[in-house]
């Protein structure tokens, strides 16, 4: 029965097919002038929408693109603003980035494996965040035992967190230059409307958090990525 089914809708389809050919034919054969003007007419009309519509298209791609590379430019831009303002700090002073800047860096972060450095800025404010990875006020100093945590956009200063490895060794120096190495010991993923993070914990670690997923379009969702390093033997 489903063959037979099959069998006439096949025929029924090629039936149309047919009774298709012989409407065009016909209309070929009885077409005049107007109607071939029309038909051309039509067609060019088509076109002048479906190169609006790629126009736009790219329009929009563009927008994104620049977008995503005005916020990467900034972002290069600031560390080295940053990087200025931390070799002043090394030599004594509190110096910030740039003049209405409400930060200033207090420690570098290196994964030596990646070579990767990256200025640290006190404060994890929105504002902050934007020019480079912040210390939260409320977790230890860089160059304090306890539980140090950093936070970072997930699309630039802290994309690197998604390929990074268990073991990986991670160094923070603070001002003073006294360099510390933390192993990273334990990723995960956490709901923020149903974990807290534990600051005052024992031990020495750094905690990297970051928003995920990391190719979510929209930011500020509750999960984060939580990368935990325990402090090597000085």
């Amino acid at each position: 029965m489903g063959s037979t089914v099959s069998d006439s809708l096949a025929r029924r389809a090629d039936g149309d097919t047919r009774d298709h050919a012989r409407f065009d034919r016909n209309d070929r054969a009885y077409a005049v002038g107007p109607v071939l003007v029309s038909s051309a007419s039509d067609r060019a009309v088509k076109r002048q929408i479906y190169g609006g519509f790629a126009v736009a298209v790219a329009g929009i791609g563009i927008l994104f693109l620049g977008e995503a590379a005005w916020i990467q430019g900034k972002a290069i831009v600031a560390q080295a603003l940053i990087e200025r303002a931390w070799a002043r700090t090394k030599s004594g002073g509190k110096a910030a980035p740039w003049p209405w800047a409400d930060t200033r860096p207090i420690a570098v972060l290196e994964v030596p494996g990646r070579d990767i450095r990256q200025m640290v800025l006190a404060g994890a404010s929105g504002r902050t965040l934007a020019f480079g990875p912040a210390h939260m006020d409320e977790s230890a100093a860089p160059n304090e035992d306890g539980t140090i945590v950093l936070t970072g956009h997930r699309d630039t200063h802290f994309a690197f967190l998604e390929e990074i490895s268990m073991g990986e060794v991670l160094r923070l120096t603070d001002a003073s230059g006294k360099a510390r190495a933390f192993r990273i010991a334990e990723t995960a993923v956490a709901d923020i409307r149903h974990t807290r993070l534990r600051i005052n914990s024992a031990g020495s670690q750094l905690v990297l958090v970051t928003c995920y997923p990391f190719d979510a379009i929209d930011p500020g969702g509750p999960l984060r990525y939580v990368v935990t390093a325990v402090a090597l033997p000085r």
